[in-house]
């Protein structure tokens, strides 16, 4: 984080007067401008699908059954915006993170061939399947793209200091303190905690700053502190001085102002499709599934995994050769180096890497432990002075790992999963760790994703054991998806 930044943002009593000076509705204005922006993007977006879609069918070509098409090319984008809006894809809720927006825009393009194919069939309109075979699919890809890059544009201004929203958060010390790391670490989100609430209104110690933020008040207080600093979020994390009775209250009193209201429910790990709502005798309870670990949705994964897995190997086979002849004419040693790691169930398997060290390095690390940069469970350092020249470029990009396809190969272990540990890390696990042993560790994984070699051992363990808890084949799609900007990117890779 760039110095000035870092004041900025650690200046809490100047950003708060500057931020209440701003207000709510000022700090919101970007939002419909964003808005109005991807309705431009997309509507560019399906005028350029369409033209090309016209082209490639039918060239210059304007008369006998080109008309019809020629027609469903000028009215496509008027459809194609009708459609985005149906989907609700244009609702600020489903905009700024998440998957939602994605999904929308695709499941609204689905729908709109659907219809444009039935309407065209039982209207028995002369409309080329060519035409709308290209336009449509195009036209969702570009849509995608063009959104997707509005979304890091707006996430790299956001982590540089702009875009934010000013929050508090709500709870004890110990939900505050790691809710607060967790928005510090995630800045791209725009939630800027500018102070919190505590029992009592201070801290144990009676100061009035905790975690690095100022105590604003009580947790019988919150409502005053958002009209008096103009909040726009509150975040509340679970404690027994707002159960049922209060929180409908909070909720209630917090409709009178600008502010919205986040809850945390005590099961943050459990995502997606294992939660949902059901009522239970007269109650709407939160319902946790059981994580699906065996059956079809497992072999469905080994398939999946072993699948993608041949077809990289395939791909990257020059790439592969390359890299074996590079490691094996410029250090003494073997091409590949085999480590004993430990996989599902506990069973051990030996891993295979590209050699990035120099020949027996893994008989060095007792004397290097003092310049461990690593979590202090795993030995990492950023400046070994074991790892070749070749390796630095290898462990820089993750090509290092590529030989791992051959584990994912014999069933050893996954595409994603958790990071496979050495036998001697499972030693000192807890058990919360325990849980990763029951899916293949991973190639790649939420880990490689969040910072690899940068995360602390506490986040290690939460990022692990989330994973387990929600798997799913799309969640694994995601994380195929973001491993490619974390390696090109290269952060906490050493």
């Amino acid at each position: 984080m760039a110095p000035d930044r870092t004041a900025r943002l650690t200046s809490r009593p100047s950003l708060i007067r500057r931020l209440r000076g701003e207000g709510t509705d000022a700090r919101r204005a970007w939002r419909s401008a964003y808005v109005r922006d991807i309705v431009v993007g997309d509507a560019i977006c399906v005028v350029v699908a369409s033209v090309t879609g016209y082209f490639v069918r039918f060239g210059t070509y304007v008369e006998g059954a080109a008309q019809h098409s020629l027609w469903a090319a000028v009215l496509l984008p008027f459809l194609w915006l009708a459609a985005m809006h149906a989907g609700r894809t244009y609702e600020e809720r489903f905009l700024w993170v998440g998957p939602d927006e994605f999904r929308r825009v695709f499941d609204s393009a689905v729908l709109l061939f659907a219809l444009v194919a039935a309407v065209a069939w039982g209207l028995d309109l002369a409309i080329s399947r060519g035409f709308v075979v290209v336009a449509i699919p195009l036209a969702t890809l570009l849509t995608l793209a063009q959104r997707y890059w509005r979304r890091q544009r707006l996430h790299v201004a956001r982590t540089d200091g702009a875009f934010q929203q000013t929050t508090v958060v709500v709870g004890h010390r110990a939900a505050v303190a790691s809710l607060h790391a967790q928005l510090e670490r995630a800045a791209y989100h725009g939630y800027r905690v500018i102070g919190c609430c505590l029992p009592g209104g201070r801290d144990v110690d009676g100061s009035t700053d905790f975690h690095g933020l100022p105590v604003l008040g009580g947790i019988d207080e919150v409502v005053d502190v958002v009209r008096r600093y103009e909040v726009d979020t509150v975040a509340v994390m679970p404690c027994p001085e707002l159960d049922g009775a209060a929180l409908r209250r909070l909720g209630w009193e917090l409709e009178t102002t600008e502010a919205e209201l986040l809850l945390a429910p005590a099961v943050t790990e459990f995502v997606g499709p294992r939660v949902g709502i059901r009522p239970v005798c007269g109650l709407p309870l939160l319902h946790v599934e059981r994580p699906e670990l065996r059956g079809v949705r497992r072999m469905g994964k080994a398939a999946v995994d072993r699948g993608l897995a041949a077809l990289t190997l395939v791909l990257t086979l020059p790439l592969f050769l390359g890299i074996a002849l590079a490691v094996k004419s410029t250090s003494r040693g073997a091409v590949f180096y085999r480590q004993t790691r430990v996989g599902r169930d506990g069973q051990t398997f030996p891993m295979l890497k590209f050699r990035s060290m120099v020949h027996r390095a893994d008989r060095m690390t007792e004397v290097l432990t003092a310049a461990n940069d690593g979590n202090g469970v795993l030995y990492k350092s950023k400046a070994d002075p074991r790892v070749t020249r070749v390796g630095r470029v290898l462990r820089r990009y993750s090509l290092d790992e590529l030989p791992q396809l051959l584990n994912v190969l014999r069933g050893d272990m996954s595409l994603v999963g958790p990071r496979p540990p050495l036998p001697s890390e499972t030693e000192r696990y807890g058990a919360d760790m325990r849980r990763r042993f029951l899916v293949k560790p991973g190639i790649t994984g939420l880990w490689q994703i969040s910072g690899r070699s940068d995360l602390s051992w506490d986040d290690s363990v939460r990022i692990d054991v989330r994973y387990v808890e929600n798997w799913s084949l799309s969640f694994d799609l995601m994380i195929l998806w973001k491993t490619v900007g974390a390696v090109a990117r290269g952060r906490g890779a050493y």
